[in-house]
């Protein structure tokens, strides 16, 4: 399905389509993924209880959760592991097709869809219990129209966790410096400066679309040890959690 709103760059999907291959590979291009994932499993969890959902009794319905720009499926399955009812969507055909398979063998339920937040907005408003996009806002021409999204597509009383990257010169020798070209854990091009996203820029985006700032944690990364961990220091990648009121 192609969106409806024009919010989605061609050239940013051929980028991510080109990783489908080797998406689940721990030690290929998309290795930074699989070693964020714990972090960002945890940071969910917290916020939204998923094992303890999934350790509910059968009377009890899972919680319904959506995976905004979920690529292969890296988090997705993760939180159908930890109980959830997992929807996943992306625009990236290839990648879709690599995160159906996965999930396949992997014998985990998980749900997947090629369609942009804003046309499943309109069709399901008020659907999920939490919505998660995770480094997404930085690659979509108007991330505020992603985020508008978003808040449309949670309940009344849900959570909405993003992440991304903040639009600051220590980010940029990191994120691309750093990551693209120093170290080579991420393939040249991934990441254009400019479309980062300021804190306070989101929270005002967030904000006219009708969702509360809970919270905002940093992701901290060692280039030596290649491991990451939740900081009080947003100045590069952080996470933010949203709550519908």
């Amino acid at each position: 399905m192609h969106t409806t709103t024009g919010n989605a760059d061609p050239t940013e999907l051929a980028k991510f389509a080109a990783l489908a291959h080797s998406w689940w590979d721990p030690n290929g291009p998309s290795k930074p993924l699989h070693d964020l994932n714990p972090l960002r499993l945890e940071y969910v969890e917290r916020i939204a209880g998923l094992a303890s959902a999934g350790r509910a009794s059968a009377g009890r319905a899972k919680k319904q959760v959506l995976d905004v720009g979920c690529g292969g499926g890296i988090l997705s399955e993760s939180m159908a592991r930890a109980g959830a009812q997992v929807l996943g969507i992306d625009l990236a055909q290839a990648v879709l097709d690599v995160a159906d398979l996965h999930a396949l063998e992997a014998k985990i339920e998980v749900q997947y869809r090629a369609v942009a937040a804003e046309d499943l907005a309109l069709e399901r408003p008020a659907a999920f219990d939490l919505v998660t996009c995770m480094e997404m806002l930085e690659h979509v021409p108007d991330p505020a129209a992603t985020l508008a999204a978003l808040a449309t597509l949670v309940k009344p009383g849900g959570d909405v966790i993003v992440s991304t990257l903040n639009r600051k010169p220590r980010a940029f020798a990191v994120a691309i410096i750093g990551a693209e070209y120093l170290v080579r854990v991420l393939p040249r091009g991934t990441h254009d400066y400019l479309k980062f996203i300021r804190p306070s820029e989101l929270a005002r985006w967030g904000r006219g679309a009708g969702l509360e700032l809970e919270n905002l944690t940093g992701i901290a990364y060692n280039p030596l040890t290649r491991a990451f961990r939740l900081s009080p220091d947003t100045g590069v990648n952080y996470l933010a959690h949203f709550r519908r009121p």
